[in-house]
This record gives C-alpha cells, structure tokens and sequence, in this order.
C-alpha cells in the first residue's frame, strides 16, 4: 500500500519541445529559459553528437561540433516556433534593456542580439579572440542597470580531456543601456582556477575528493574516469538580507556558486567578485566569521549542474538540482545504465528553497525518469506568474545514455510558492 504521504513528483508531464532526429548519434543540450516583455517566452539549446550534419552551422568545443537553436512560445509553452540557428554553444538568453541576446562560446565567447524580441538575430559576434571558455545556460542577475552573467575561461591543460580544475569562473558586467555585442560594453573579473585557489593537498577530514588525484583522470573502474577537482557551471547571486553574515551593505558584492567536481556528492564551490572604486571587479574566496576560507559549501545536488533563481515575492533563493541517491556503490559494480562515476546520478530533478543561500529546504521531486539511463537535469527554470517554468535536458529509453539525451523537455510546476513551509 502506498503510503498517503509520500512524495510525488510536482511536474513529472512534460511538453516535448525539441526532440533529436538520430538518439544514437545526435544529442540535445543545454536549455535555456527566458520570458520576454511582450509576454512570450524564449528556450535556447543545441544540438550535438558525431550525427550532426556538416551542413549546419555549428560552434566547437574540444573538437566536438554543436548547433544553438532558438525556439519563441506565444502561449505559455504550450507549442513552439523554431526562430534560429546559430553556430554557439552553451548558449543563454537574457534581455538587456530593449534587446534580447544569446551569449555562449564558440571556444571564444560569442553573441547575438535580436530587436525585435527573437524574431530576427545579428551575426554572431565574439567577444574574445583565441581563447577557450566554458560554461552552461545557469543565472544571469540584473542589478543597478546592468546584466551580471558568468562565462568559465579555461586554462591551458595539458592532456586533461575533462579540464574542470583549469576552469577560471569570470563574472560579465554589461550595461543594459550599450551593445552587448561590442567587447568594450562588458566589464569582466579577474579570475582564477580552482588549481590556483585552493591547495587540494590540504583538503582533509571531510572527504573530499572523494578518489586520488591524477594528473589527467583516475579510473576507479574501466571507462569510469574522474578528473582532478575543480568548479564549473556558475551561477550568480546577491545577498540580499541585511542580517546575513555576508551580506555587503554597499551592494558591491555578488556570490558565485558553482558545481563541484570532487567525485563525490554534496557539495557545491562558492566565491565572491566584488566591484571596486574604479569599476574594476575582484574576485576572491568568500570567508567564515573565524576567518577561514569557505571554497566548498554543502548543497543539495551541488555536484551535478544545478540553477540558481532569487524570487521577489518569496524573498527566497530558489535551487533547481540533481538529487543522489547511490553515490557509494563501488564504481566497478554499478549498472550498464548509470553513467560514469557514482556521484553522476542525472534522472531525479529535485527543488529546494533557501533564505541565505547556504540552508535548504527540500521543496519537492520534481520529475524522475523511468530507468537512470533516462535523464532529467542540467535544468534551467524561470518564474512566470504563480508558476515554475522549467526546461530539462531529458531522455528516454531510446537515448545514447544519461548523459547523452534525445530531448529538451519543459515542465510546469504550478502554483510554486505554496510549497514554501
């Protein structure tokens, strides 16, 4: 019998908005979510895979081809309109004063703007030039009258073929009132890498990492390799409480949280960039009132890409993540369908809510697919009205693996800030 209380999931129907012609060979990545001031509401994603069609206009990682599309609803996500292809990858939607824009990377950051709100788009234009930068379609914040974003540059890295240890998270100011498309609008951090901001070596008695270093990878089993620690996929926030121990009354401060690549679960990364007199913005390691330097912060999901929104009427931080559930089997023993290391559970997306950042509360389940080859995560979400919009990177039966999933799905949790408690 099943038990009266127990949970069920707040948004397990979905509408399929994209779906890949060729599973095996051709994989869809990367949602992305936007409402728009005329009331629709924008998702971007991409497609990639050894499939894709050299036809197609396409951006490139490590080597690898990605194609962004862009897709406009005018009925609440009911149904879709393809509006764009674009050669960017990890490409994420924001308005900035009366235009609206895609940012990613085609290995150098690059971006395109639309003026009519996504029915027509500028030729991509790069804000870099010979560089490799990272990242995923998490937060953007708008605060005095400019957009603040992260990009991930990533450093030289020898041989590492998963080189999150050399990834640099890079706060973007630009302000809404100048093109976005011109490098000169933007105003970027100083960075660092996790290499060069903390001492793995001196990272004790709380497990992490969670398996030995090695230069490129370990392998606690064949074809399970996890690389050295590092951050990636940084979202942006600000302390907004006033009784907060990190809280800048000047409002110079924002907070970036990161996924934690440490091998096991639990964890998230934290820094802080701060604007300084002269416009410049530092970033550093946030600190504890003893002193100490807080690099590593338990997070629900921390250790798989996970989205970070603050609401207004809540007055709540809101944690969109991957829930784990089977991170200590040994790696040698897990099934076929789960993908890589243990920690790397993709197929139960899980919402909480915070005050501060840093104490969740666990607010629901909010789909699960049917077997862990079936994915729901790297997820984005957008509050539009009394509901929670959310586009999931997903998959069935018929997907090349978690990781590699066959379709964008969107889900509607209704009626959100009622699971507050």
């Amino acid at each position: 019998m099943t038990h009266p209380n127990r949970i069920k999931p707040l948004a397990q129907d979905y509408n399929k908005i994209v779906e890949s012609p060729d599973p095996r060979t051709i994989y869809a990545y990367t949602p992305g979510l936007a409402a728009l001031p005329d009331g629709n509401l924008i998702l971007t994603m991409e497609l990639g895979g050894p499939g894709l069609p050299d036809s197609l206009p396409r951006a490139a990682r490590f080597g690898k081809p990605y194609l962004g599309s862009a897709y406009l609803s005018d009925d609440q996500g009911a149904s879709w309109q393809h509006v764009a292809d674009y050669p960017i990858n990890h490409g994420r939607p924001f308005m900035a004063g009366d235009s609206l824009y895609i940012l990613g990377q085609d290995s150098d950051l690059a971006i395109i703007r639309s003026d009519d709100y996504g029915q027509t788009w500028t030729a991509p234009a790069h804000l870099t030039q010979g560089e490799n930068w990272h990242q995923s379609a998490c937060s953007v914040w708008h605060d005095k009258g400019c957009v603040y974003l992260v990009m991930e540059q990533v450093r030289p890295h020898g041989a590492n073929p998963w080189p999150v240890s050399a990834c640099a998270p890079v706060l973007m100011r630009g302000s809404v009132h100048d093109d976005l498309t011109q490098r000169d609008s933007w105003t970027f951090a100083s960075s660092m890498t996790f290499e060069q901001g903390v001492n793995a070596d001196r990272l004790d008695w709380f497990g992490v990492p969670f398996y030995p270093e090695a230069e490129t990878a370990y392998y606690p089993a064949p074809n399970r390799g996890c690389a050295k620690i590092g951050w990636l996929e940084t979202n942006v926030v600000k302390i907004l409480d006033p009784a907060h121990y990190w809280y800048d009354p000047t409002g110079n401060t924002y907070h970036l949280f990161a996924r934690a690549h440490t091998g096991g679960t639990g964890y998230c990364a934290v820094l802080k960039a701060v604007e300084q007199p002269d416009g410049s913005i530092v970033t550093l390691s946030e600190t504890m009132p003893s002193g100490r330097r807080a690099v590593l912060l338990p997070m629900p999901g921390g250790q798989m890409r996970f989205h970070l929104i603050y609401d207004e009427p809540t007055r709540l931080y809101w944690l969109l993540s991957s829930q784990a559930t089977d991170s200590m089997t040994r790696a040698e023993l897990l099934a076929d369908d789960r993908y890589n290391l243990p920690n790397n559970e993709r197929h139960r997306l899980q919402l909480h809510f915070s005050k501060n950042c840093v104490d969740w509360c666990f607010a629901g389940i909010v789909a699960i697919g049917e077997t862990p080859r079936c994915a729901r995560h790297y997820a984005s979400m957008i509050a539009v009205g009394e509901d929670l919009l959310i586009a999931s990177r997903s998959g069935d039966m018929a997907a090349a693996s978690a990781h590699n999933g066959n379709f964008i799905s969107l889900h509607r949790v209704p009626d959100f800030r009622g699971l507050v408690y």
